[in-house]
C-alpha cells in the first residue's frame, strides 16, 4: 500500500477534494399523449394506465419486471 512521504496541509486537502463533483445525471425527453414526460435513460420506466395505475416496467421497449 502507498504511503505518504510528507502530511498533507488541510488547505491542499481540501482544495483537492473541492474539485471532485458527481455528474447531473441527463433526463431524455418523450412524448406521451400529447403531454412531454422525462425520464432517466439506460432505467426501467413504470407504465401506466389512465387512472395512474401501474401496468408493467418497460426497457429498451420490452416488457421486464
Amino acid at each position: 500500500m502507498a504511503v505518504p512521504k510528507r502530511k498533507k496541509s488541510r488547505a491542499n486537502t481540501r482544495a483537492r477534494r473541492s474539485q471532485w463533483k458527481a455528474s447531473v445525471p441527463g433526463f431524455a425527453r418523450l412524448e406521451e399523449r400529447g403531454r412531454p414526460v422525462f425520464y432517466l435513460p439506460h432505467r426501467a420506466r413504470r407504465i401506466l394506465d389512465s387512472n395512474g395505475n401501474e401496468l408493467f416496467m418497460e426497457y429498451k421497449g420490452r416488457r421486464v419486471g
